[in-house]
């Protein structure tokens, strides 16, 4: 899976990703981040990036020329367009699907805005996708745009120890996930239920499953409503 990031500040989303179960990845090989800095690309001698928005407004706006180069120098030697996914507050939502869809991808690059946002022609012209990690506005797209390398590479195969270990967690079923316990057996006066070390694992699955459904309709109750409709249609 390869990742090509445009962005103001490859260096903080290298080292962030390069930590961890991300950055064993890259290692191995399984999954691919290249970092491209956006300001290499203009043709202001002062490497400007940004400009005043048309029609007044405060803050500024990413101006088209610079972004528009760096993509045509990721995909000129491509025998085939990646997906491009600009990381936008106006996007839709990311979810599990969604990262399940878009690590079918491939190859895709991600777009992170600044300032008061992007010229809207460039997104015209080279975004397939806008994509958003919550309802609210950050100062720039490197942290989302972390958040969907990490969502998507992780589900890479090998990145993971087996395929187990996000096919039982919260959102992939549409459920929040079952509590889970390690040693000690007891912590401040709490022992781990007996049901999780009786050894018959029929029952222990059974637990659990009735522990996503309560768990998601405690903490959830919309996703829990949209569960049951689901069952309920035959999905």
């Amino acid at each position: 899976m390869i990742f090509d990031v445009l962005t103001l500040f490859p260096e903080s989303i290298d080292k962030f990703l390069s930590e961890s179960i991300i950055g064993r990845a890259r290692e191995k090989g399984l999954i691919t981040v290249n970092c491209y800095n956006i300001r290499d690309f203009s043709l202001d001698k002062h490497k400007k990036v940004d400009d005043y928005p048309y029609g007044g407004g405060s803050g500024m706006v990413m101006m088209a020329q610079p972004i528009y180069d760096a993509w045509l120098h990721v995909t000129k030697k491509l025998s085939y367009r990646p997906k491009t996914i600009y990381m936008s507050p106006q996007g839709k939502l990311l979810d599990q699907n969604m990262a399940l869809r878009i690590k079918q991808e491939g190859h895709i690059i991600i777009l992170c805005g600044h300032y008061e946002g992007v010229d809207e022609r460039v997104i015209e012209e080279i975004v397939d996708e806008e994509i958003s990690i919550g309802d609210y506005v950050l100062t720039g797209g490197e942290l989302p745009a972390m958040v969907l390398i990490d969502c998507v590479g992780r589900l890479v195969e090998g990145v993971l120890p087996s395929q187990e270990a996000y096919t039982c967690e919260s959102h992939f079923n549409g459920l929040l996930e079952y509590p889970q316990y390690t040693r000690p057996y007891e912590f401040l006066n709490k022992k781990v239920p007996d049901i999780l070390l009786s050894g018959h694992h029929s029952n222990i699955e059974k637990w659990r499953f009735e522990k996503m459904i309560e768990n998601t309709k405690k903490n959830r109750p919309d996703l829990y409503l949209k569960y049951i409709e689901s069952k309920k249609s035959g999905d």
